[in-house]
C-alpha cells in the first residue's frame, strides 16, 4: 500500500467510499456499454451496405434510435420515480435481448426500424433509472462528505467510456464472421446484465420515496434554466452522434475502408478511461458547471473546424486520418467536461422527489435535436457539396449551444 504513488492512493481512498449500491450502478453502466458498442458503431455500414439504404435513411434511422433512447428518457425516468429502478431496469434489458436479436436476423427496412425502436426504447428504460439513482447517491454521497458529486459522475463516465472501449473492439472482432454474430454476442451480454439485476438489485432503494406520474411536466417546462441545460446538452450529443454518422464517412474516405474506425473508437475510449478523473478534478477546481460545460462545447466545435479546415486538401491515408483523429480527441475532451458537469447539475435544478423525470427530459429534449439534426447531417453528406461545408455547419452548433448557455440565469 505504501508503495502506491500518492495521487494513485488518494483515488483508491475516494473510490472506497462509494457505497455498494453505487459501486453496482457504476459496474453497470460498464456493462450497459460493452453490449451496446460492440453492435452501435457498424451499424451505419451494415444499414448502407448490408441493407441497402440511402444515406438520408441511414441518418434518419440513426437518428430515430437516438430518440427513441434519448428521446422517451423522461418516460423511463418518470416510471423510475414512480415504481422504482429495479423493474424498470430489469424490463429494459429484457427488450435490448429482444431488440438486438431481431437487429440481427432483420433485412428489410421496415424490420430494421422495429429492432431499432425497441433497442432504443428500451436504453429509455434502464439508463435514466441508473443515471438518475446514481446522481442521487452522488448528491447524498457529497451531503455526507464523501467527496464530490461530480467525481462520482466521473467515475460513472469512466466506466462507460471502458464499455466503449471494449465493446467496438469485440465487435470488430466478431465482424469476421457476420453482423448477425456481432447483434447475437449483445443480446447475450445483455442476458447475463438481466440476470445478475435480477440478483443484485435491491427491490426497494431507501431514502428514493415513489411519487405519482402525474404534475410533474408543467413546472419542468417552465423551468428555463433547466432546458437551457437541454439544448447545451442536446448540441454535445449531436456532435457525440457524428461518431456514427459523419465519422465513418471521413474514415471511408480517407482510408478507402471503414476498419481505422475501430481504432479511433478505441482512442477516445482510452483518453476518457485515463484523463476524465484527472480533468474533472482540474475543472472541479477552477470552473463552475456553466462554465465547464461551455469550455467543452467550445473544445467539440474545435474538433469539427479541424476536419472542414482539412477537408479542401483531400490528403488520404494515415496522414488523411490525423483530422478525423484530431477531431476525435478534441470531442473526447470537450465530453470530459460537458457530461459530468450536465449530470451533476440536473439534481440542483430538479423538483424534490422528480429526479428521474429530470433526468430522463435531459436526454429527451437531446434526442428531438439529434432526431432533427442527424436527417439533416445524412443530407449534406449525400448533397454534392463541397467536403469541408457538413463539417463548418456541424461546428456551429456547439457554439451556439455555448451561447445560449452563457446567456442563461
Amino acid at each position: 500500500m505504501t508503495l502506491l504513488p500518492a495521487g494513485l492512493r488518494k483515488e483508491r481512498e475516494r473510490t472506497a467510499r462509494l457505497t455498494p449500491l453505487l459501486r453496482l450502478l457504476i459496474l453497470t453502466q460498464l456493462a450497459f456499454n460493452v453490449g451496446f458498442f460492440a453492435v452501435l458503431p457498424f451499424l451505419s455500414e451494415h444499414l448502407g451496405q448490408g441493407v441497402g439504404m440511402a444515406g438520408w435513411l441511414v441518418g434518419f434511422v440513426l437518428g430515430l434510435r437516438t430518440f427513441s433512447q434519448q428521446g422517451l428518457f423522461v418516460v423511463g425516468g418518470a416510471l423510475a420515480d414512480r415504481y422504482g429502478v429495479r423493474p424498470v431496469v430489469l424490463v429494459g434489458c429484457a427488450l435490448r435481448i429482444v431488440g438486438f436479436g431481431w437487429l440481427g436476423y432483420a433485412e428489410e427496412a421496415w424490420a430494421v426500424i422495429g429492432a431499432v425502436l425497441l433497442i432504443g426504447f428500451a436504453a429509455a428504460l434502464f439508463s435514466p433509472a441508473v443515471e438518475s439513482e446514481v446522481a442521487r447517491q452522488a448528491v447524498e454521497l457529497e451531503k455526507a462528505g464523501g467527496g464530490s458529486r461530480t467525481r462520482v459522475l466521473a467515475l460513472f463516465t469512466v466506466a462507460g467510456q471502458a464499455g466503449a472501449f471494449v465493446g467496438p473492439l469485440l465487435g470488430a472482432l466478431l465482424l469476421t464472421v457476420d453482423f448477425r454474430a456481432v447483434c447475437l454476442t449483445g443480446a447475450g451480454i445483455f442476458v447475463l446484465v438481466f440476470a445478475g439485476h435480477a440478483w443484485l438489485l435491491p427491490q426497494h432503494i431507501p431514502g428514493r420515496a415513489r411519487v405519482e406520474m402525474r404534475g410533474g411536466i408543467r413546472p419542468l417546462l417552465a423551468n428555463r434554466r433547466f432546458l437551457a441545460l437541454c439544448c447545451a446538452y442536446g448540441a454535445y450529443l449531436l456532435a457525440y452522434n457524428q461518431l456514427y454518422l459523419g465519422l465513418p464517412d471521413e474514415v471511408e474516405r480517407a482510408a478507402g475502408s471503414q476498419a481505422p474506425l475501430a481504432w479511433l473508437f478505441a482512442l477516445s475510449s482510452v483518453l476518457v478511461v485515463t484523463a476524465q478523473l484527472p480533468v474533472t478534478r482540474w475543472a472541479g477546481d477552477r470552473l463552475s458547471l456553466r462554465r465547464s460545460m461551455v469550455a467543452g462545447l467550445l473544445l467539440i466545435a474545435a474538433g469539427f473546424a479541424v476536419v472542414a479546415l482539412a477537408r479542401p486538401a483531400g490528403r488520404t491515408g494515415v496522414v488523411g486520418l490525423l483530422p478525423a483523429a484530431g477531431f476525435v480527441v478534441l470531442l473526447t475532451l470537450g465530453q470530459m467536461l460537458v457530461a459530468p458537469a450536465a449530470r451533476a447539475w440536473v439534481p440542483d435544478l430538479a423538483e424534490e422527489g422528480r429526479l428521474g423525470l429530470y433526468t430522463g427530459a435531459l436526454s429527451s429534449v437531446s434526442g428531438l435535436i439529434v432526431l432533427a439534426g442527424s436527417s439533416t447531417t445524412g443530407m449534406l453528406l449525400d448533397a454534392d457539396l463541397p467536403g469541408a461545408v457538413p463539417w463548418a455547419v456541424l461546428a456551429l452548433v456547439p457554439v451556439a449551444a455555448a451561447g445560449l448557455l452563457s446567456r442563461g440565469r
